[in-house]
């Protein structure tokens, strides 16, 4: 098995950062993509950055200019820096990865999430 956990979520004020982080552990053989998805109350999850093993980087509107994305691929880490937030950047955040695990298959993971709340 597999296991994403996340840390680094909070309270900040609007204009404020925060840096996440997640790693993954367990029956790693190779990680493909990393990245990082968000769902607020009511809302529908989306996309907020994802990073490939080379170090292809997609981000969704709502990260582009603000967010960055980045990945230690020997500790089997992502982070995301968050700047300049907003309050409707709150949400919970939750990391993927797409494993190569000991099945020998490729398989999508995700973490339990990690609550950032924007708000003076």
């Amino acid at each position: 098995q597999v296991q994403l956990v996340e840390s680094g979520g909070g309270l900040v004020q609007p204009g404020g950062s925060l840096r996440l982080s997640c790693a993954a552990s367990g029956s790693i053989l190779s990680i493909n993509v990393m990245g990082w998805h968000r769902q607020a109350p009511g809302k529908q999850r989306e996309l907020v950055a994802t990073i490939t093993n080379p170090g292809s980087i997609t981000y969704g509107d709502s990260a582009k200019g603000r967010f960055t994305i980045s990945r230690d691929n020997a500790k089997n880490t992502v982070h995301l820096q968050m700047n300049s937030l907003k309050p409707e950047d709150t949400a919970v955040y939750y990391c993927n990865a797409e494993v190569l695990d000991s099945t020998v298959r490729w398989n999508d993971y995700w973490g339990r999430g990690t609550q950032v709340t924007v708000s003076s």
